[in-house]
């Protein structure tokens, strides 16, 4: 018997124009002859399924199916391809805990701590793994520019806590334009991250769990294009950067960036594939954690896709390991 698998894309943020073409990759990719694929697009007004004819069905929030004419879909499993929220902050990973209903990657806690960036380098830290100093602004006490800059040093990266695709994001060199920076990034969240930068190459990595056993995918290093100062959305998605898979690195730097991204699968406590992103800074020789996505990007133009044929495996194959391991959490 085929599987009933409910890929959920969609969101209720910006980035859910990213979970789309995430979601198209997923589809295309997924297994046909294993599984039963319906794609549910989660908006903030409907949780719908297309059919066929173009008739919109508005999923069964009670037990999370679908009631197809004659038939009733009842879901096996869940396949995550959503960034943002609730996808990718714990919301619709403790919604389908409540009804016992699998999914892919990693559980709740996990996705709520690592979606806040703050939360996220904090607890790293306590792991032992080396990320930048930082401040953790809230929009009710607010700290100037001058403020934060008693407890850091420039050039700095301004961002929203919780959100991706590098929204909001500036990198500040001089103080002058610290608080307009603040201001952007409080524009997209009420939660704010101020770090201090460190130089160095950029490298990120996907690592995946499939039967117990912890796998670091082919690492890729990341170059803006010259005309950008840093990985922003033009770089990620609109092919400002280079983006160079297998990396051309040391094997001992390498292995160090290796040894950090598995501690920090394990710390963590990760499921399903998640990427990490990582400055390697030469002068200390220590992989410095920026981020941790739990729902990495999988279009196919995107790092975990191209790190996964890197390893020899094709997506569909790679993709009905996920699933499949959701049955054995």
């Amino acid at each position: 018997m085929k599987k009933n698998i409910a890929l959920v894309t969609g969101g209720f943020s910006s980035e859910a124009v990213i979970s789309y073409r995430s979601a198209a990759t997923i589809e295309k990719h997924l297994d046909k002859n294993l599984f039963n694929v319906y794609k549910i697009d989660v908006k903030t007004d409907s949780w719908s399924y297309e059919l066929a004819d173009g008739r919109k069905v508005q999923v069964d929030k009670n037990d999370f199916s679908l009631h197809l004419d004659s038939q009733h879909v009842r879901f096996d499993a869940v396949f995550i391809g959503m960034h943002g929220t609730p996808g990718e902050d714990g919301k619709l990973q403790g919604y389908f805990d409540t009804l016992g209903i699998p999914y892919t990657g990693c559980d709740a806690t996990c996705s709520a701590i690592t979606f806040n960036k703050r939360y996220a380098v904090a607890v790293a830290r306590m792991g032992g793994i080396a990320v930048a100093n930082s401040v953790h602004l809230f929009k009710h006490t607010p700290l100037t520019g001058n403020q934060v800059l008693e407890q850091l040093r420039l050039p700095v990266f301004v961002k929203p806590a919780n959100g991706g695709s590098s929204i909001g994001m500036s990198k500040v060199s001089d103080a002058a334009h610290l608080d307009a920076a603040i201001a952007k990034a409080f524009a997209e969240d009420t939660q704010v991250l101020v770090e201090e930068m460190i130089q160095g190459r950029e490298f990120t990595v996907g690592v995946f769990k499939t039967e117990g056993n912890i796998t670091v995918l082919p690492l890729t290093e990341v170059k803006a294009d010259d005309d950008k100062e840093f990985f922003d959305f033009e770089a990620k998605y609109e092919g400002k950067s280079t983006e160079v898979t297998p990396a051309v690195v040391d094997e001992s730097i390498a292995n160090k960036i290796r040894e950090a991204a598995r501690r920090i699968y394990e710390v963590f406590n990760c499921g399903g594939v998640i990427r990490i992103d990582f400055i390697y800074h030469e002068e200390t020789g220590k992989p410095h954690m920026l981020e941790v996505n739990t729902i990495p990007g999988q279009s196919d133009a995107s790092v975990v896709p191209q790190q996964v044929r890197e390893m020899g495996w094709s997506l569909t194959e790679f993709y009905a390991k996920l699933v499949n391991e959701c049955f054995v959490k």
